[in-house]
This record gives C-alpha cells, structure tokens and sequence, in this order.
C-alpha cells in the first residue's frame, strides 16, 4: 500500500477557509529565523477515537454499506482497551516528545524519497507564468536577466533572515521550507533517493547553472566583492552562453533525470564513475538554481497557449523539443522559452507550492520595477561550459530515457483554463469560502460525470507547526454527498438545494480548518501503520482492509495554489484513473489546469474542465435564482 501511499502527499497548496491563504499581516523580524521556528508548537497527535469515527464519516460516501460495516467492526477491534490501536498511540506520542516533528522525517521518505515513478508527471509540479511577447532573441535574454537578477533578491532576504514570517488565521508559519528550496537537489539512489542542502555549506553555493541546446554551464552570479551581478553583467553573461551553444546534435543529458528512479539511480553511479562527469553533475546540483533557455515551439493559437505552456512546463514537450534542457532533481527550473513561453518546474521533495509562489510574486514585481542599467564595464569570466564524457554504456541509458520521456508526454492529457465568469468575488458575496465553493463544485462535475463520489484529496497546510508539511482535506463529505446528488434532481426544490449546497461548503470549510490545525486523519492512520512496521509487528488489519486501498486511491487530487500574479500550477494525477486538479483563485476569474492520463479510457481532462465550468456556474445560478431563505 504505501507505494499509492506514496503519491498521497499530493502538490502542495495553502489553504484556503476565511483568510486562511493570504498572510493576515506581514512582518519583517531580521535575523530571528531559528528563534521564530523554536517559538513554533509542535505537531500534535490527534487522539484515537476521533480519528476512527472521523475516518468512518470520510469512508460513507466512497464505500458501500457492505464494507464500511466490515470497517467499522476493524476499528472497533483496533481501539479496545489494551488494544493495538492504543499501543501504536503510545508509541506515536513517544516519537512526538522526541522528536521536532513526528511527521516530517517519515514523510519526506515515503512521500518522495522512497517513491519510485519519474518524479516528471507523477511528483513535480509546474507553473505557467503569464506568456512573454519578445520581439528577438535579446527579448529572451533580458528577461532571462531581470529574473535571475530577482531570485537573488529573494535569495538575500533569506541569507539576511529578513523574510516576511507569514500568518494564517492570527498564527505565525513555519518559515523552514523558504530555507531548503534554493542551492538544494535531489540526489538518485538505486532504492531510495535523498535531497542534498548545499546552501548549508561552509561556502555556500554563488552560482547559478543555465542550461542551452542540452547544453550546461555554471554562471557565477556574485561579484568577488559579494554583490550579486547586475542585470546588465547577468544579460551580457547570458549572451555569451548562447553565442556558445548554437551546436542542436548535443547527448540530451538531462534527460536521465527524467526516467524511473532506480534505473536513473544505477545511470548516475555509472556516470559519476568518471571524474569529468562527477564534477559536471556536482556543480549542477550545488548551483543556486537552474535556468533553462528553451527553443521555440511550433506555433499554437492563444485559446491552445496556456495548455501547451502547462505540458511544457511539467515535462517539455518530448525528447524532439526541451525535455532535455532539464535537470529534473534540481529544486528549481526557471523555464524561459524563445517563444515567450514562460515558467518553471520545482522537485517536490524540498517544499510546497506556497514558498515557491511567494518567490514568484516577488521575482515577478522585482521585474516589473528593475530597469537594464548600464553598469562600469568589469570583465566577467566567461561562463564554464559543462562536458560529459559519454560512453555507450550511458548513449543506451539516455536512449532509453528518451523512449520513455515519450511515453510519459503521449500519455499526459493536459487542460489548462481560465474561468472568466466570476473569481473569488461571487462565493465572498455569499458569505461562502471560495475554497469550499470551487471543491463542492468539482465534487458536482465528477459526480455528472461517472454517477458516483470519488475519494478526493486537497492539500492542507501543517505550517502552523514546526517542520509541517501538509495533511489532506477530504472534499468528498457525507454532505457534499447529499448536495451534488440532489442537485439535478426535478423532485428537490431549489430552497432545499441551496441548503445542502451551503451546508457543504460549511462542511468543507469546517475540515480544512480542522486539518490545518493537526486534527485530521489520513497523516495520523499513516503515522500508525508506519509505527506498527517500525515496531516490527504484524500489521493491523485496518491497514489490509479494502476501504482503506479505497480511501487512499485519489480519483480527484486537488490543490488550491494562491499567488498574486496571475499564473497556475499544474501536476499529474496521482493514479492510472485520476485526475490533477489545481487552481488559483483570483478576484474576477479562476485559473485551472486539469491534468489526467489518455491511457485511461474513462478519464478526459478537457471535459471534466468543461464540467466543472458548468458546475460554477450552475452553483451561482442556483444561488441567484433562490430567494434568501434563513439558512
């Protein structure tokens, strides 16, 4: 199980009940990173029965009578007095006295490290910026500059410890992730993979690595004074990587990085078995992050831009076009296409989505401010260009990667849309929580679609405890249930719809708040079943039950990701027959990508966009046609 287990960890996302998203304030306290992270609670263990009977309620609407009884009289064994369940507690509570955080070390492992599928498609999340207009290549570049030049900017709030601690609901955040997204990578392993923290070093990483025609090479980004360089020395740094790569026949060999993680694993120990090879990969792993300069796609219309640029983003478009221009375990990818295709791609180990889009809004009004200035004319070493020594042996590797990179981008089936009817102005207006609003939505377009509720995942954010990662929502509620299957029923007033409909969305709400205050159940039942295994004992037969395989298989894999730039993420789905869902709220219209496989035959992302347009729409329809009744 904990390989489906694994994928459960889903893309990341900031919650959103009242001003759950958003930082209520904003304050700046220099230099008081660790002493704000030890003021922190720690992650609780929520107490057993109310994990049992909130698990029962979670399985209802996804599992038939038949089974959910069979589950109830597991549970009611796994929790007697004296019991199993009890043992397990006790031992997860120990582990929470010891530990920073009971949590963080197992997930990380089972979540990413030990999860073996391509981290392309199946783990990495994309972002599509805004389409860029450049007249020239030099478009390209200066672009490139400004923002390379306003990662640095961010980079130094971070060395300075002068970040922003940001709040949910009146409570500060753990700040660690901003700390592990810039200098870091994911290293293979033949079974197991790590994630290597460079900017920890003594002498923390001043490069930046920018990629070119499958070409690598290291930039310096720092003066020997310590100043970053100017956008005008990055510009004319970036001129010269170009002028020094317009070879098209180089090994694609970042494209390794795209492959199965043991077969990557056993490339990589037999590439770094020579020297050259070894520190070429070395500097691409310790550099700061990753720029890749892509070629220009075959022209699409605006209505086909977002989508493309959302594939491109998550997997670059095939060994013909960018998917070598990569190196896929690199925390972060700024993608930058000579076609204005604009974005980046980020290794999910390290972080969540919201670090990495408060580091875009700031890249992005950085850039917005930053003028080219010329600067005194200092001579800048030329940048070092990468070499790889390519043996047979690792010509048949990148081949088969190759072949298999294909796979992956014939089989994605990719929708990314703006929904320009309304934002988060109309369920506000309602006195209703956007989130809640736009997940009982999608409850009701899967529902139209296949006659039946699905187990649906959105992410939670556990960042109101030190180390927190993320925990799930279930959107698929008894009540949520109860509204989407009256919804188009002839025999049900429209007064008794509106009422199921506000009643699942304070359902929705009640839960995401319950999850990011450590209360919800799908971490705590994992933190059990890893408990039994570390103890070596036999594992509980709640574990081995068919609602549980059923729970855990995420048909809808959802995430609200909030930026104030108007972009979205995108990922994969994370089962043969699911769907990726993400989707950034803005005021007066929603951005979402929807993402499923073609080698599923019942799945179809064009249309459960299309559905779930119609299911907002329907939902504010209802609302507006139903005179206010007292709810």
């Amino acid at each position: 199980m904990l390989g489906i287990l694994a994928r459960t960890m889903v893309k990341a996302g900031m919650v959103k009940p009242s001003s759950l998203v958003k930082p209520v304030s904003v304050t700046r306290i220099a230099g008081r990173y660790l002493a704000h992270q030890e003021g922190l609670p720690k992650l609780p263990v929520p107490p057993l029965q109310q994990t049992c009977e909130r698990y029962l309620a979670a399985l209802t609407p996804i599992v038939d009578p038949e089974e959910l009884n069979h589950t109830w009289q597991l549970l009611e064994e796994f929790q007697k007095p004296g019991g199993v369940g009890e043992r397990l507690q006790k031992g997860l509570e120990q582990r929470a006295k010891k530990m920073e955080n009971w949590l963080s070390d197992w997930w990380l492992q089972t979540a990413y490290l030990d999860y073996r599928m391509p981290v392309v498609v199946h783990s990495s999340p994309g972002v599509v910026l805004p389409s860029m207009e450049f007249s020239d290549r030099q478009g390209q570049m200066r672009y490139a500059a400004k923002l390379i030049a306003g990662v640095l900017d961010f980079k130094s709030m971070i060395d300075n410890e002068t970040l922003p601690v940001e709040y949910l609901g009146g409570k500060s955040l753990c700040m660690n992730q901003y700390y592990q997204v810039l200098s870091s990578c994911r290293i293979p392993g033949t079974k197991r993979d790590n994630v290597v923290n460079y900017a920890l070093d003594k002498r923390p990483p001043t490069h930046i690595t920018v990629v070119h025609n499958f070409q690598f090479f290291v930039l310096d980004v720092y003066n020997s004074d310590g100043m970053p360089l100017t956008v005008d020395q990055i510009y004319i740094q970036l001129e010269k990587i170009w002028n020094s790569s317009l070879q098209t026949n180089k090994e694609p060999i970042g494209i390794l990085t795209s492959n199965h993680r043991n077969s990557w694993g056993k490339a990589y120990n037999n590439i770094i078995k020579d020297k050259t090879n070894k520190e070429s990969v070395r500097a691409i792993q310790k550099s700061i992050f990753t720029v890749c300069l892509d070629a220009p796609l075959p022209c699409a219309s605006d209505d086909m831009y977002r989508t493309r640029a959302g594939v491109q983003m998550l997997h670059g478009g095939g060994s013909r076009w960018n998917s070598g221009n990569r190196w896929f375990d690199k925390t972060l990818q700024f993608i930058i296409g000579e076609d204005g295709t604009c974005g980046l791609i980020y290794e999910h180990a390290p972080a969540e989505g919201p670090p990495i889009v408060s580091l875009i809004d700031h890249v992005v009004q950085y850039m917005k401010s930053s003028e080219m200035v010329r600067t005194p004319m200092v001579p800048l070493r030329m940048p070092q260009k990468l070499r790889f020594n390519i043996t047979p042996e690792i010509k048949k590797d990148i081949e088969e990667a190759k072949q298999n990179m294909n796979i992956m981008v014939h089989d994605l089936d990719m929708k990314v849309s703006v929904f320009s009817h309304f934002g988060k102005d109309f369920p506000k207006s309602q006195k209703m929580s956007p989130d809640a609003f736009i997940q009982v939505a999608l409850q009701l377009a899967y529902y139209r679609f296949y006659k039946r509720c699905c187990p649906t995942y959105e992410s939670a954010s556990l960042r109101m405890f030190r180390l927190g990662r993320t925990d799930t929502i279930r959107s698929t509620s008894i009540d949520s249930a109860k509204f989407v299957k009256a919804m188009d029923d002839p025999t049900k007033h429209n007064t008794e719809k509106v009422a199921l409909l506000d009643k699942a969305v304070k359902v929705h709400r009640a839960y995401t708040d319950m999850a990011i205050r450590g209360q919800a159940i799908d971490r705590h039942l994992l933190g059990l079943k890893l408990q039994a295994i570390e103890d070596l004992a036999a594992l509980p037969e709640i574990f081995m039950d068919t609602s549980y395989a059923v729970a855990l298989h995420f048909n809808l894999s959802t995430s609200q990701v909030p930026a104030k730039t108007d972009c979205v993420m995108c990922f994969g789905p994370v089962v043969p027959d699911g769907y990726g869902v993400c989707y950034n709220p803005m005021d007066a219209h929603i951005n979402f990508s929807v993402s499923a496989f073609n080698s599923c035959q019942d799945t179809n992302a064009a249309r459960l966009a299309q559905a779930l347009e119609d299911a907002l729409l329907d939902m504010k329809t209802l609302l507006e046609q139903t005179p206010k009744a007292k709810l």
